[in-house]
């Protein structure tokens, strides 16, 4: 019997009475996402307006992003990461069970020195990839030229973030690459290992 998302009590400010609310709704407004599916086009929305409304609340407070994500479309990741980037709040990101493929992409997009993963997390790297495609040929020549700049940005973004020669990070994304958590962390991709 499914459980579904749990409701837990919540009193705001003011309110004499608690109400039941959603355990993730609570959660955001203690600054705490969850990046728990695939990355598409609504997740990514949504995390990025909890990103901005949060900012705007207050931007002094620090965000933390959960992320046990399988990977997921490469534009909405995009906007993800660029998102975090571009408010003023640190967003610490914080891989519990799986960061791979646009999941990692989003790990790394943590503030540094605050990338964080769990002692048994597993993260993935590998490069962006295109499905296939039917349609003309111009229209295919189109979209390869828009993955090439996909995947020169994500590269230039791993280079930058955890200090791997081009090469390496280069030769890295051409195949599927694994790593634990104290694998990663040598890597560059987060900056701690929490202690079990």
């Amino acid at each position: 019997m499914p459980v579904g998302v749990p409701k837990v009590p919540f009193r705001a400010p003011g309110d004499e009475d608690a109400t039941w609310v959603d355990l993730y709704n609570r959660l955001y407004r203690e600054r705490l996402l969850f990046l728990a599916q695939d990355i598409n086009h609504e997740i990514a929305n949504q995390l990025m307006g909890l990103m901005v409304y949060l900012s705007a609340e207050d931007s002094n407070k620090d965000i933390f992003s959960f992320i046990n994500c399988p990977g997921g479309s490469v534009i909405p990741g995009v906007g993800l990461f660029d998102m975090m980037q571009a408010i003023v709040p640190d967003v610490h990101t914080i891989c519990m069970g799986v960061a791979a493929s646009m999941g990692s992409f989003i790990l790394i997009g943590g503030e540094m020195p605050k990338r964080i993963a769990l002692p048994h997390a597993r993260v993935m790297i590998h490069q962006p990839a295109s499905s296939y495609y039917d349609g003309s040929a111009a229209d295919f020549h189109n979209e390869s030229k828009h993955v090439t700049m996909l995947r020169d940005y994500i590269t230039r973004c791993y280079i930058e973030r955890t200090d791997q020669p081009g090469e390496v990070i280069q030769r890295d994304l051409n195949r599927d690459v694994f790593m634990s958590a104290t694998e990663a962390q040598a890597y560059g991709i987060v900056d701690v290992v929490a202690e079990g």
